[in-house]
């Protein structure tokens, strides 16, 4: 256990940002599942954008890899596109 003052609350900071981050995640990888099991090429249009968003953001915030996000970013444009 930690003996410090700083350490204690280092340790409570990084409990709440984890959270955050698999909070944040999850709700990605949904979208992604949601974006790759749609037909309708008009709802994959508007999802592409928040989706790729919010992949911008998770590498921003280095959650997932900047490289994970743009192959991500990459495969799902490929399968709207083929989509329309």
């Amino acid at each position: 256990m930690a003996n410090h003052k700083s350490a204690i609350k280092r340790i409570r900071a990084n409990a709440a940002k984890r959270l955050r981050n698999r909070y944040q995640a999850k709700t990605t990888r949904n979208a992604i599942k949601k974006l790759r099991t749609t037909t309708n090429v008009e709802e994959a249009k508007t999802l592409l954008p928040k989706v790729v968003s919010m992949l911008d953001r998770l590498a921003k915030k280095n959650v997932i890899h900047k490289k994970k996000a743009s192959n991500n970013k990459s495969k799902l444009t490929k399968l709207v596109n083929k989509l329309g």
